[in-house]
């Protein structure tokens, strides 16, 4: 995930407590923006979706 540019993801809103995001054809990564360090977390298509829906509906 070294080659890949991460963005500030839309979800964030406007707090200082940052998610960044980034994609590649077959993954998503998120990673907190304070603690880069430590590895974004993977996640494949239909994983990330089914996060998104659940973000989307206020579960998470």
């Amino acid at each position: 995930m070294s080659n890949v540019e991460f963005r500030k993801s839309s979800y964030s809103g406007g707090s200082n407590n940052c998610v960044e995001v980034a994609e590649t054809p077959a993954l998503h990564a998120i990673r907190d923006s304070k603690t880069q360090e430590r590895g974004p977390l993977t996640f494949d298509r239909n994983e990330w979706r089914a996060f998104l829906n659940e973000v989307k509906r206020g579960r998470l």
